[in-house]
């Protein structure tokens, strides 16, 4: 079963996968599609408000981050690690639970990133906002670091999420039951 997604233009048929024996969820996965992801980038930047710095969570949304600071001529993205790496000093961690994981996680940031983002004006972007925890925990870490959120962006937003009026995205994507049917968000 798939569903068809139009995004701000762009077509595409997302599978469906089972999270349980009631509920499905559309994949959403930029990776490997670049036409899909050079295009999401390009609409968000349309929307987005004054900015100094992107940052996104690992790992799915690191493609548009990338590309979205490729178009603007951005020197430098963010990337909020799902692990701290031997690299990284200092860092800030905030755990979260996201609906495509099981059990918990935590996003990770460390000192020299959060220097650089000090008193500077964040955008938070990803791919799919659904339970927004992911976006939770961003803010939390953008805090920590003394950061300034000035907007949260996502290609899509899932389910109760697309009532948000605090996210910016480019379409609503449904949940749907175990048959594929589409759930009225």
């Amino acid at each position: 079963m798939t569903y068809e997604i139009d995004i701000a233009g762009l077509k595409r048929d997302l599978p469906l996968c089972p999270l349980n024996d009631e509920l499905a969820i559309g994949a959403f996965v930029m990776f490997g599609d670049v036409e899909l992801t050079v295009h999401c980038a390009a609409e968000l930047l349309k929307l987005t408000p004054e900015y100094d710095y992107i940052i996104a969570p690992e790992a799915k949304a690191i493609p548009l981050a990338y590309e979205m600071a490729r178009q603007s001529a951005a020197n430098r993205y963010f990337v909020a690690r799902k692990k701290a790496k031997a690299y990284m000093q200092g860092t800030f961690e905030v755990e979260v639970q996201s609906i495509t994981t099981a059990g918990s996680q935590t996003l990770v940031l460390d000192q020299a990133d959060a220097d650089m983002i000090y008193g500077k004006r964040v955008l938070i972007v990803d791919d799919v906002i659904s339970t927004g925890e992911s976006l939770r925990a961003m803010e939390v870490l953008c805090a920590k670091a003394g950061a300034e959120v000035v907007g949260k962006m996502a290609v899509l937003a899932e389910g109760d999420a697309a009532k948000r009026d605090d996210i910016i995205v480019l379409a609503p994507l449904p949940l749907f039951t175990a048959d594929g049917t589409p759930i009225d968000a």
